[in-house]
């Protein structure tokens, strides 16, 4: 078995085994749930490919893709289903800890590189010196999982995990893009890089619409 292949395999484990974790921590380790986390993994991944193919035209894997789709198929899931309760949290950290271990599979599997540099920790790939881009993201999953860490301990609103893990997601890959090669298709950004712009939005606005909810409904209970 390739390497590649190990570390992506291990990616899966570790994000559904990091989704069982968080539902057993928030006590929600239902059967509806765990079915959640089946249909995130299959969309996902179908998604995975599919976006690749659409706006990279090549075979491969994005995981912008991956959480597009998988989003998507989830919350259909839920309303179908008539789960109410929000699941993003478990999602946030499954995919925060997946992309950190799988893309050490991209490293090992020689995609996903970054454009020639002459910086101390280059690496040879592709006939070129250059930047480990993968090891970016990966180090930079690993630090929004330490930041999810700090946000849950002063008792978030549900889904703030989620929208932080998108929102530093976003923020992250939108400036790694820049060194890896990926050609840019508008304004001298990559379609990686608008969708991250999107994301950003969308995540940070979530998150406002959050805390101001958490905020009226404080105000209520205390009768102001």
């Amino acid at each position: 078995m390739p390497i590649s292949a190990f570390f992506y395999g291990l990616a899966y484990l570790t994000g559904a085994l990091a989704f069982v974790w968080m539902a057993r921590r928030r006590g929600i380790a239902t059967a509806g749930v765990m079915t959640l986390l089946q249909v995130g993994l299959v969309a996902g991944l179908v998604s995975a490919n599919l976006a690749q193919w659409v706006f990279g035209g090549s075979p491969g894997k994005t995981v912008l893709g991956a959480i597009a789709g998988g989003y998507l198929c989830v919350w259909l899931t839920k309303r179908h289903l008539g789960l109410r309760r929000p699941t993003g949290d478990l999602f946030a950290v499954a995919l925060c800890a997946g992309e950190a271990v799988g893309r050490l599979g991209c490293f090992f599997g020689g995609c996903c590189y970054g454009k020639p540099a002459h910086v101390p920790w280059a690496v040879w790939q592709h006939g070129a010196w250059r930047h480990p881009t993968q090891l970016y993201l990966s180090a930079a999953c690993v630090l929004i999982l330490a930041a999810m860490w700090r946000v849950s301990r002063s008792n978030p609103p549900e889904d703030a995990l989620f929208c932080v893990d998108g929102a530093l997601y976003c923020a992250a890959r939108f400036t790694i893009e820049f060194y890896r090669v990926s050609p840019p298709i508008g304004g001298g950004l990559t379609v990686a890089q608008w969708a991250c712009l999107a994301g950003f939005g969308f995540f940070v606005t979530r998150l406002w619409l959050l805390f101001r909810r958490e905020r009226a409904d404080a105000l209520v209970c205390a009768g102001v």
